[in-house]
């Protein structure tokens, strides 16, 4: 499929901003999806394609953090395996599970997750004592997020983040990091998935793969510099954005 030059250009800027707000937070897709669907794409092309795009933009964001020593992914090597199951198990299961009811509470749980970051004003500041093993994370936590993107995917990357704040006990600086790299993992699978049914718009895709690096690169960039002052703003307002633009849809 085809689209104007000045609306691909429009799709690339798009994935700029996406990008940014990506690697910080989560939640690119708000902008990017819509954006695909306007532009006339049909709903599972336009999924697809966001899902290439994204990938792209995850891996800078990954690269540009395990480079400022924020994450080293070899020792994320089990989460990343549990991860990439799940979310090929989501995606798979994708055609055969109603997904309404999921729809209808994830705006609460995305508020519910506002509020806690807002009301804890030190949250993630300074790391803290894990509440569980590594071991247990990588067998639970990790795959079931990695599913849930799979088969719907707002807020994965927070999800990721938060959960390893909590859980873990990361601070918010090493859990976005972690986030991204597990985030990529999920959506490579998906992709995978997609590209096997031929469902992408590749040369779109890259284009606004383009921009997703260079917002990425930014946003990555930001997070290093300046940790959990850009975070946890930047969690709020994602995780409140996406639940009304869920909740009016």
């Amino acid at each position: 499929m085809t689209v104007e030059p000045l609306v691909a250009l429009g799709l690339v800027l798009v994935a700029v901003a996406a990008g940014f707000v990506d690697s910080i937070a989560g939640g690119g897709g708000l902008l990017t999806v819509p954006a695909l669907l306007a532009a006339g794409l049909p709903p599972t092309t336009a999924l697809a394609t966001n899902k290439a795009q994204s990938t792209f933009g995850a891996l800078t964001a990954a690269v540009t953090y395990t480079r400022g020593g924020a994450v080293r992914p070899r020792e994320l090597l089990p989460p990343i395996a549990t991860v990439l199951a799940g979310s090929a198990l989501g995606t798979l299961v994708l055609t055969r599970i109603d997904a309404a009811r999921l729809e209808d509470l994830l705006p609460w749980l995305l508020l519910g997750i506002a509020a806690w970051v807002a009301l804890r004003p030190r949250l993630g500041e300074v790391p803290t004592a894990a509440r569980i093993a590594p071991r247990t994370y990588t067998l639970t936590a990790a795959p079931v997020i990695g599913a849930y993107d799979g088969f719907l995917g707002p807020g994965t990357g927070s999800f990721f983040a938060l959960s390893l704040v909590a859980l873990r006990g990361h601070d918010l600086t090493r859990a976005t990091a972690t986030a991204k790299v597990l985030n990529l993992t999920s959506n490579l699978a998906a992709l995978v998935v997609f590209a096997l049914a031929g469902a992408p718009a590749w040369l779109l895709g890259a284009g606004m793969a383009v921009g997703q690096a260079v917002g990425a690169r930014l946003g990555a960039g930001a997070v290093l510099v300046r940790g959990a002052r850009i975070v946890r703003p930047a969690l709020v307002v994602v995780s409140v954005a996406l639940s009304i633009r869920l909740l009016v849809t």
